[in-house]
């Protein structure tokens, strides 16, 4: 099984519109962001997770030519806007976005045109799958598992497939969806910055939290927002085993 991060930012990106900092002017491309976005591949079913306003240009840069279904965490805009370009990838047959009901619904306000009766020649072929965070279900070769977090206020949707999960977004799990987590050797886990709190976003001090309670072997940081600072200087300040997520990174499980 890998995983491939097509995107490791925040909603706006890195660099942001006009900041000047030291990360957004950075001429290393491990601080260069597209909005969060990753592909699971195992044997030949391929996953996409999120598909954002980056979407068209993460998909040329990494040269993905098919994707088999689309796992969605959450309605937000930097993380379901890219759906009207999946239409390359469902000319030979219908493609499954699993979604809970919220997402599902911002889907169809968004995109509406793409399940009239009638449609438009050319929109994207594609079919809403409903999920619920009890039960699992299988992808081709991957068993899924979702996982109720909390973005805020908003319960939204992170992935176990085995031994990896992918969270992002997140700012509490309940116990209950925590002992989902157990066993999990590689974390994929969102950290905004590094300590100063927000209403919906865990800093790195709180995905340590968790860290502590899952003992995973590998973790991986992403949804990361320039104020992070310098991927070069802050990796080496990480624990062992610890890591910053980049854009084309590529980890095998």
């Amino acid at each position: 099984m890998k995983l491939t991060f097509l995107g490791t930012g925040t909603s706006t990106g890195v660099p942001e519109i006009g900041c000047k900092c030291e990360v957004c002017t950075s001429t290393d491309p491990r601080d260069a962001r597209l909005r969060c976005s990753a592909l699971l591949e195992d044997g030949d079913t391929k996953i996409l997770i999120d598909c954002g306003p980056d979407f068209r240009i993460q998909m040329l840069r990494a040269d993905v030519t098919r994707i088999d279904a689309v796992l969605m965490t959450h309605k937000h805009y930097d993380h379901l806007v890219g759906i009207d370009d999946l239409r390359p990838f469902t000319r030979a047959k219908e493609l499954p976005i699993y979604a809970d009901r919220e997402t599902e619904m911002q889907i169809h306000s968004m995109f509406p045109y793409c399940f009239y009766k009638v449609k438009y020649p050319g929109v994207a072929n594609i079919s809403v799958v409903p999920i619920d965070h009890s039960t699992k279900f299988k992808i081709g070769t991957v068993d899924v598992t979702p996982i109720r977090v909390f973005h805020g206020m908003m319960p939204i949707t992170a992935y176990r497939f085995g031994k990896l999960a992918y969270i992002t977004d997140m700012s509490y799990i309940e116990p209950s969806e925590l002992e989902k987590l157990n066993g999990v050797e590689v974390l994929v886990i969102n950290a905004l910055r590094f300590a100063k709190p927000h209403k919906t976003h865990q800093t790195v001090l709180e995905a340590y939290e968790i860290i502590d309670k899952i003992k995973p072997r590998e973790v991986y940081f992403t949804h990361l927002m320039h104020h992070i600072g310098l991927h070069a200087k802050f990796e080496k300040c990480l624990p062992p085993g610890v890591h910053l997520a980049y854009d084309g990174l590529e980890v095998e499980i």
